[in-house]
């Protein structure tokens, strides 16, 4: 009876660790964010970041245009950064979000494309932030 009782703890233990597991990864389900042009010709979005995620993870602006993020951190104690590199050139931001904070940067995509957002801290040795799942995408049309 005592071994039951084990197996069964261990097992009850196995199925919360994966339910974390799959609720902790990005969801595809999450529709993306259409940023509109404003009156002064600037699309304005404003993007969470939290323990490995953006939120929203996907955002569409028109190319030209230009583009004002208002990047908010809702992390204690954990920094985080929001990186766009297009390897062609075109588009590379790159800012530092420090826990707590909120940042505002503004940048025009001049071509379309769809480019990945990421963040690239990391705590050696451990995975970084985009590894553990903090990436989206930015698409330009």
């Amino acid at each position: 009876m005592r071994w039951s009782h084990i197996l069964a703890t261990i097992g009850l233990l196995t199925s919360i660790a994966t339910t974390s597991v799959v609720a902790a990864e990005p969801s595809e389900s999450n529709p993306p964010a259409i940023i509109p042009v404003a009156a002064d010709g600037v699309q304005r979005a404003t993007i969470t970041l939290d323990s490995y995620s953006y939120a929203p993870s996907h955002i569409i602006v028109e190319a030209g245009k230009p583009v004002e993020l208002t990047l908010t951190s809702v992390t204690m104690m954990i920094p985080h950064n929001f990186i766009i590199k297009d390897p062609a050139g075109s588009l590379s931001v790159e800012q530092d979000v420090s826990a707590g904070k909120t940042i505002i940067m503004t940048f025009t995509p001049a071509h379309p494309g769809t480019f990945p957002i990421y963040c690239d801290k990391r705590l050696w040795p451990l995975p970084s932030h985009r590894d553990k799942g903090m990436e989206g995408k930015l698409e330009v049309r």
